[in-house]
């Protein structure tokens, strides 16, 4: 049987490895894995989510509302937008591949930088476009301008702060760079872990409001994976003008989001101090990875994630010292297949977080 040939170029995501495949793998009791590799919020979800899921149970049966009504009243509130502004998708990744399949085809270029979440490249690959990437693993702008003016891509992604290395833009520098592009261009600015990077320096922090009003041809992306804890619910968001939202509603298929992940999105958002407390513990134990990795004479990219990313010595290689960890019940993501011999490992609990250096020091 044949397929599209544009799936000839595509690479399969390798999602984080999850307990149960190493596990199996392995024969380690799952009690003894600790899994860094996905950054998942260590302490779960708000429990007013867990009780509010639990009343929801026996609506299993019914579809959800597919107006979506609640959990939009309570978005628009929170960033101060119209609900006509945006768009909910089974995770912030299903609102790129609507944006991918809305504005990209095989003649289009679709500009990121040289190391940057995977699922940009495998949407545009889904329509046969071009990809250009910077030089840098960074988002520098001076690149991105180039690139841009050399190429005249459909479609820009800017993910801040990025993932996989958990560096972070000024939002200042962002505007000016934006000012620059034209009004035809799709810019997609993915802010997945911006609440983490909102806690850690203001001026890394991006209002959508702000946004959307200065630049009709922006988008901003936000997830409840992250911070919130949602991860295993599959709820994000896209925050554009109404011209955008509208293109975007004719791809999305009805009821994508279920009723009980629409419930814990909602009651979620309500809950800031679950995620005020969230983040700023986070940020206490990274300061261990810092001082750790500093010891260990490892360099570590300045994050504003709940995650790091260890840079390792050129006689070390990060697939070899993951698969190491892996044998030994810690689940890391080597990022060689990204270009980097470097490892992310999500910020965990502090037990989690010990076990690791434990382990890490006695593979190393």
């Amino acid at each position: 049987m044949t397929f599209n040939n544009t799936l000839k170029n595509i690479t399969t995501y390798e999602a984080g490895k999850p307990i149960e495949l190493v596990v199996r793998e392995f024969g380690i009791d799952a009690a003894d894995i600790v899994k860094l590799a996905s950054n998942e919020n260590p302490k779960g979800c708000s429990p007013k989510v867990q009780e509010a899921v639990k009343r929801m149970v026996s609506k299993m049966a019914l579809y959800p509302d597919d107006s979506m009504f609640a959990l939009k009243k309570a978005l628009a509130s929170r960033f101060n937008v119209q609900e006509r502004e945006l768009i909910i998708g089974a995770g912030s990744d299903q609102v790129i591949e609507f944006l991918i399949h809305a504005k990209a085809n095989e003649n289009s270029k679709v500009l990121m930088s040289a190391v940057t979440f995977a699922m940009y490249e495998i949407y545009a690959r889904h329509v046969g476009a071009t990809i250009i990437r910077t030089p840098s693993y960074e988002h520098r702008f001076d690149e991105f301008y180039a690139a841009y003016k050399a190429h005249a891509p459909e479609i820009i992604f800017i993910c801040t702060p990025n993932n996989p290395t958990g560096d972070a833009v000024d939002a200042q520098e962002l505007y000016r760079f934006l000012e620059q592009i034209d009004s035809n261009t799709l810019v997609v600015i993915d802010g997945a872990y911006m609440e983490y990077a909102a806690y850690k320096d203001a001026a890394k922090a991006i209002a959508p409001k702000e946004l959307i009003e200065r630049f009709d041809n922006v988008i901003y992306l936000g997830t409840f994976s992250k911070a919130y804890g949602l991860g295993g619910m599959r709820v994000g968001y896209g925050i554009a003008s109404e011209s955008v939202i509208e293109a975007l509603y004719k791809l999305r298929p009805p009821f994508n989001i279920t009723t009980l992940s629409l419930e814990a999105a909602t009651v979620a958002l309500a809950d800031e101090a679950f995620v005020l407390e969230s983040v700023q513990e986070c940020f206490e134990q990274m300061q261990h990875f810092e001082t750790f990795a500093a010891k260990q004479g490892i360099s570590v990219i300045p994050s504003y994630t709940n995650f790091v990313t260890l840079q390792l010595h050129n006689e070390q290689k990060s697939s070899d010292l993951a698969f190491a960890l892996l044998k030994k019940g810690i689940i890391v993501r080597d990022l060689s297949g990204y270009g980097l011999n470097a490892i992310r490992v999500t910020v965990g609990t502090p037990e989690q977080n010990r076990h690791f250096f434990e382990q890490f020091t006695a593979v190393l």
